[in-house]
């Protein structure tokens, strides 16, 4: 299991060029968004949302809001990784229905409010700080689909070039509800990849004993 893992670590690259020619499987691609599902999230909330764009005209839309790279186009499959804004709001009702997914007492089912509200306090007191948040989680499911990509043999690239007020006009979004943290095209290289670079493991790893 480890070899398998490590082999799906080195695989994965962020892909520059994909193979337009070629389309990932239904099943595959649900594999990949099953696993974004099913991510771990602060609190539980699971504040994130993925549009799947597979209309070539919407593609080339949004292809000059994102640096003009060409995997937005040559990938397969675009998925765009929306943050929740207005769902994490203690007002919305949304994170008491999270909390009460697991049966408990009112009582409890208040305690774990208030500590919620408490402990966000400053996250939740404006739309701007909590996409900061928000987004933040996005990123677990991200590292997630991309280590689930790559297992299979299907490329991904995760792009933070992109502008994002352009992008999401053209994605039509209401950003009191939603607003895009990634860009994340899947799909299947056209090249060989070049070596990882990576730091080594005594630099970046310190055990404190």
């Amino acid at each position: 299991m480890k070899e398998e893992f490590f082999k799906a670590m080195d695989f994965r690259h962020a892909c520059k060029v994909f193979d337009d020619t070629k389309k990932i499987p239904e099943e595959d691609l649900n594999f990949i968004l099953e696993v974004a599902r099913k991510s771990p999230s602060s609190f539980g909330m699971e504040p994130w949302k993925f549009l799947v764009v597979q209309n070539q005209e919407l593609k080339e839309k949004i292809r000059p809001t994102c640096w003009n790279q060409v995997q937005i186009t040559s990938c397969s499959d675009l998925v765009i990784v929306l943050a929740k804004i207005e769902d994490v709001k203690v007002e919305s009702g949304v994170p008491e229905k999270r909390f009460g997914r697991r049966p408990m007492p009112q009582e409890k089912k208040d305690f774990y409010i208030n500590l919620y509200a408490n402990h966000l306090k400053d996250t939740l007191s404006s739309d701007k700080n909590i996409y900061e948040w928000t987004s933040r989680q996005t990123y677990i499911a991200v590292g997630n689909m991309m280590t689930a990509a790559a297992a299979i043999g299907i490329d991904s690239c995760p792009i933070e070039g992109f502008e994002k007020d352009k992008l999401e006009q053209i994605l039509e979004l209401d950003t009191t509800k939603y607003q895009v943290a990634m860009v994340l095209p899947f799909g299947y290289r056209l090249n060989e990849q070049s070596d990882q670079l990576r730091l080594s493991f005594d630099e970046v790893v310190e055990f404190v004993k």
